[in-house]
């Protein structure tokens, strides 16, 4: 058993970097947004239909990637407009865009399955080799981190933040709060977008339902990944790495799960507990678990002398 998870622990480490490129995306949503946007669940699965449908007709493998980031901020820019120009609550914005994306994929792929195998296609990474993959990523998710660390510390990248720090207080230094919101979904989704197309590619498919609990998966890296940089020094980078590493952390426990033998069909199940566990476990420990301070001891004084004097 021990030796199936070594043989497994590659093909895990690959696709936890590829999920937490996706993670990233949700980062910036969830966390710097300060919105929960159901949208990624589409928009990943529009990015890997994107991407195959364009290596099937022979464009190069990192121009279609290029084209399903696109595609991906096209996404995120809807459900921002559905939020900011129509007024619809962000969760449910999420939710039609998603329901909507499900339709366009549909069409993207003119069925339910496109298979683009390493051996008919010059793909950029393959679940045929692994290492190759491996190192790809790394690459990818460098580029991605600096040109993110560079936006971040642009005039729009600071408001963007501000925008989800205290939204009324931006809007109150003249900050187009609307705008922000609209450009911080349309780079989220194009992430995660971006790490659609590079899972097909990996998998040498795009299926309908790639994207299925894609947010889930999202947010486990991310609770995973920040319980262990905030431990180390909390910043923009360090952040970002450690939702990756979260990333990687997921899917080895999956991994460990499938070598136990345990039935796929509970994997969702698994999924939404990790992330209540990581919810659950930061406010246990500060509400039930706190250690009780000390009381110091009350001294009593004794006003004009011995009262016995």
């Amino acid at each position: 058993m021990f030796v199936d998870f070594l043989n497994a622990l590659p093909g895990a480490i690959a696709q936890g970097l590829i999920w937490g490129i996706m993670a990233i995306g949700v980062y910036i949503s969830y966390k710097i947004l300060d919105i929960a946007d159901l949208t990624v669940d589409g928009s990943i699965c529009t990015g890997g239909c994107v991407c195959a449908m364009l290596i099937l007709a022979g464009v190069p493998a990192w121009v279609s990637i290029l084209v399903a980031f696109v595609a991906g901020m096209l996404t995120g820019m809807i459900t921002g407009l559905l939020q900011t120009a129509l007024g619809v609550p962000s969760i449910l914005a999420g939710i039609l865009t998603q329901l909507g994306l499900y339709t366009v994929n549909l069409l993207i792929l003119g069925k339910s399955m496109v298979g683009i195998y390493s051996g008919s296609y010059d793909l950029l990474l393959s679940v045929s080799n692994i290492p190759a993959a491996i190192v790809t990523c790394v690459v990818v998710i460098a580029i991605l981190i600096v040109c993110l660390w560079l936006f971040f510390y642009t005039e729009v990248g600071l408001t963007l933040k501000s925008t989800g720090d205290n939204p009324d207080m931006s809007r109150a230094q003249g900050v187009n709060v609307n705008r922000n919101k609209v450009i911080g979904l349309a780079i989220s989704n194009g992430i995660v977008a971006l790490a659609g197309a590079l899972l097909a590619q990996y998998k040498g498919s795009a299926n309908i339902t790639d994207g299925s609990g894609a947010i889930v998966t999202g947010l486990a890296a991310i609770f995973i990944g920040l319980s262990v940089s905030l431990k180390i020094k909390p910043n923009f980078v360090v952040s970002l790495i450690g939702v990756v590493f979260g990333g990687v952390v997921y899917y080895t426990i999956y991994t460990v799960v499938i070598v136990l033998g345990v039935n796929t069909d509970y994997l969702k199940m698994l999924s939404a507990t990790i992330v209540v566990a990581f919810l659950a476990v930061p406010y246990l420990k500060t509400t039930y678990f706190k250690s009780a301070k000390a009381v110091p001891p009350i001294v009593e004084t004794q006003a004009g002398g011995d009262d016995d004097a």
